[in-house]
């Protein structure tokens, strides 16, 4: 043990004994803490369940004159096999 740990263990040993193990409760300021921390998380479910309402998750068709990007830079090899990419391999 360093010097430090063994001079806090010498003060905080006394108030130890002092309180009583039975009547030991977290008390107002616990509450309080738990309190808080609940509306937050209430806060934080509230808003993202707006955010969430707002969220798009339809795919738009793509246009059948244009092909995907990938498809582009592969010449008419990749546009020849669809615009999923059916029929390529990893």
């Amino acid at each position: 043990m360093s010097a430090t740990s063994t001079l806090a263990m010498t003060h905080l040993v006394p108030l130890a004994k002092e309180l009583d193990e039975n009547k030991v409760t977290p008390g107002v300021l616990g509450f309080i803490v738990f309190a808080v921390i609940g509306a937050a998380v209430w806060l934080l479910m509230k808003s993202m369940n707006k955010h969430m309402k707002r969220v798009n998750f339809e795919e738009t068709p793509e246009e059948p004159g244009k092909a995907p990007a990938a498809a582009s830079t592969e010449g008419t090899k990749g546009a020849a096999q669809g615009t999923k990419g059916e029929g390529r391999t990893a």
